[in-house]
């Protein structure tokens, strides 16, 4: 494995928690693409197919090729096994447009995230099973207790997760470990499913040398290459009960009872108490004496040089860092103070508002969520863990916890709520209130029981309970929500992330719209505005906001308009699903559109529905397509758009073709691009010479 040859350069890496955003990128060095290459094109057909063949997969793995040599692109992308389909889909979708955006035209560039991992190259990297490609992340905090206890228990949760991750048919495996008096453990490996037990055991056998190494003493950690992981820390960052509990430092309990067929494997042996554990040492046959002897006098000649190179680099960086001390200290000690002030202000801001916004004590969440349990939380997003809770007057509530590793510091959550607790509609999530108290940041909104849009329209066994009037509503609430940020609000707002998972549903299906982490204000007189870094949701991206960071109020237009087709035909336009010729849904509903046959367009459960009301159908389709122009100046306002859906006096002019409406199955040159997915078909897949 590739791990220790890495050594030297993983140093360099290292990076805290605290410092790192995700994503953290690795841009590799084999050359660069031009724009409009054939390159470009096959990196594109694989971004429209991996993040759904990824997430379609019951591993949550793809891998893929498109293209002829020399311009032959490979992708890997592995979801984290405890996430869903709808978030291993966006995960992967955005590490596309991120790897694109931060190895700009780079031929080779891999991206981590808390929630999948992503690589594409010019090189048959998915032929190697080494791990490569890697980073180490530590946490800032460190062990102030116990610390030999604290390594020995460490070095015990990895031994058994990994072993039970490698005899895991899914390779995936997450642990918890509790001792007495001692803090509880969470571990997560996982190594990509196409690997053999034995493939993934190798993979990890250097994992407890690089964690003494480079992470001892710190209460959590990640290593993070494309073929295996691993993440350590003490508090819960997975979905779900641990596959695997582990009540004592020489007991490990599966958690769920897990049958495989493979040989136990032993990763690394146990090493002794509150010491150091030892290499792992594999007794040689006679047959392979000889060859062991020559290969330990080849790995002295190698780790004598590299010791020394690593000791050098150390003693450099040691003392660089020590002339930099006191001036860090100094800025340190400022950021402190600067950052409380700043929270007392945001503090006395909150106080200052009407008395339906509520600044919460830590002890009534702790309450409401039940420290926080396992049992009450919801799901894991960028800004951190999401709890349900109840407060004492018997209101449900939703507590999204800001993570301390997360990317989303407090200038961000200090924005979100003086943005949210402005904005009052019907159709928007309502911002009950928010805790600032010693570290513990946290947003408390009112709960909304039926989950989020993408669960029914995308689900076949959940369609069915949304029928044409009850999607009518649901589309009308959503751009009532855009009119009321675009023009009716005291601020002017861009969402600029609309897309079926960030619409939420009460418990009388009534849309709000949701997650204002990325939204931007505009100035009275602002049209546009212009970011160097690209966030949002492949599929929902305007071209002009994808490929020139240019964003408006036509932005959330734009989305508008795809997730309007999305409720009418029950299908994703991102993604590998296939239109028949078409690769994604605008394509194919122009398409039908210019044959007049768009009334193939919606799904099964409203069919019946929509052709008694041809009319209708053909309205809803006609003012979706002009939301998904090209050019932004040809799309619609929102006031525009909530006319055309509550007059059928109000005439709709013919649409142009939309964007992204030429991505094509050629079925000529389907020989020249494979894109696999585990455990499911092979999907062939080109794009029209003409591209986009």
């Amino acid at each position: 494995m590739a791990f220790p040859a890495m050594a030297i350069v993983l140093l360099l890496l290292l990076l805290p928690f605290a410092d790192a955003e995700t994503p953290w990128q690795l841009c590799g060095t084999r050359g660069n693409y031009t724009a409009g290459s054939d390159y470009q094109s096959n990196l594109n057909q694989l971004s429209a197919a991996l993040p759904r063949n990824a997430s379609s997969s019951t591993t949550l793995f793809a891998t893929g090729t498109a293209g002829t040599v020399p311009d032959m692109v490979y992708a890997l992308a592995l979801c984290r096994g405890d996430i869903n389909a709808s978030a291993c889909n966006d995960c992967v979708a955005t590490g596309f447009q991120d790897a694109q955006q931060l190895c700009a035209f780079g031929k080779d560039a891999s991206v981590y995230y808390d929630s999948c991992l992503l690589r594409f190259s010019n090189t048959n990297f998915i032929a190697n099973t080494d791990n490569d490609v890697s980073l180490i992340l530590m946490n800032t905090k460190n062990f102030t207790e116990s610390a030999d206890s604290m390594r020995l228990m460490l070095f015990t949760l990895l031994n058994a997760t990994a072993q039970d991750a490698a005899k895991s048919s899914r390779r995936f495996t997450t642990a918890r470990l509790d001792i007495s008096s001692l803090p509880t453990m969470y571990c997560v490996v996982q190594c990509t499913p196409d690997l053999t037990a034995g493939e993934c055991a190798a993979c990890l056998q250097d994992f407890p040398e690089l964690t003494l190494s480079f992470l001892d003493g710190r209460q959590g950690g990640r290593l993070m290459g494309v073929r295996c992981n691993m993440r350590y820390e003490i508090y819960p960052f997975y979905q779900g009960d641990p596959t695997l509990r582990i009540i004592s430092l020489a007991l490990a309990v599966p958690a769920m009872n897990r049958t495989s067929p493979e040989t136990p494997v032993t990763v690394f042996p146990h090493p002794p108490a509150g010491a150091p554990p030892p290499p792992a040492i594999i007794p040689a046959g006679p047959a392979q004496e000889q060859r062991g002897r020559k290969s330990k006098l080849w790995s002295i000649g190698i780790a004598v040089p590299l010791l020394a190179i690593l000791l050098c680099s150390i003693t450099f960086l040691w003392v660089r860092r020590r002339k930099k001390g006191n001036v860090s200290l100094q800025l340190q000690d400022k950021a402190g103070v600067d950052s409380r002030t700043e929270e007392n202000a945001l503090v006395r801001r909150i106080e200052e508002k009407s008395s339906e916004f509520t600044l919460f004590d830590l002890s009534q969440l702790l309450q409401a969520t039940e420290n926080f349990s396992e049992g009450n939380r919801l799901g894991q997003g960028g800004f951190g863990p999401v709890y349900k809770g109840q407060l004492s007057d018997g209101q449900e509530i939703a507590v999204k916890r800001l993570a301390s590793h997360s990317g989303q510091g407090f200038t961000e959550f200090r924005n979100e709520v003086e943005l949210i607790a402005k904005l009052q509609h019907t159709n928007l999530v309502r911002l009950v209130g928010c805790c600032i108290e010693g570290k513990e940041k946290s947003l408390v909104y009112e709960y909304m029981p039926n989950k989020s849009l993408d669960f029914f329209i995308f689900d076949e066994n959940q369609s069915s309970s949304l029928n044409w009037s009850k999607r009518r509503v649901i589309i009308e609430g959503i751009a009532q929500g855009l009119l009321y940020l675009h023009k009716h609000s005291r601020l002017r707002v861009v969402h600029r992330d609309l897309k079926a998972s960030n619409i939420l549903l009460d418990q009388d299906m009534n849309p709000k719209i949701s997650d204002f982490g990325l939204a931007r204000i505009f100035g009275s007189n602002d049209t546009e505005g212009n970011t160097k870094r690209v966030v949002g949701t492949y599929g929902y991206m305007s071209p002009e906001y994808a490929s020139e960071g240019i964003y408006s109020v036509k932005s959330d237009v734009f989305s508008f308009g795809v997730l309007l087709l999305e409720i009418l035909s029950g299908k994703r336009n991102s993604g590998s699903h296939q239109f028949g010729d078409f690769l994604n849904l605008l394509g194919y509903t122009w398409h039908l559109w210019e044959e007049g046959r768009w009334l193939e367009l919606v799904e099964a459960p409203i069919s019946k529905e929509m052709h008694a009301l041809p009319a209708e159908a053909r309205r809803y389709i006609n003012i979706a397509l002009m939301c998904v122009q090209e050019n932004a100046d040809d799309r619609p306002t929102m006031s525009d758009v909530v006319a055309a859906l509550n007059s059928e006096s109000v005439v709709l002019p013919e649409p142009k073709h939309p964007a992204y409406f030429n991505l094509r199955v050629s079925k000529a040159m389907e020989s020249a691009t494979v894109v696999e997915r585990c455990s499911l078909n092979d999907v062939t897949i080109t794009q029209d010479p003409e591209g986009r």
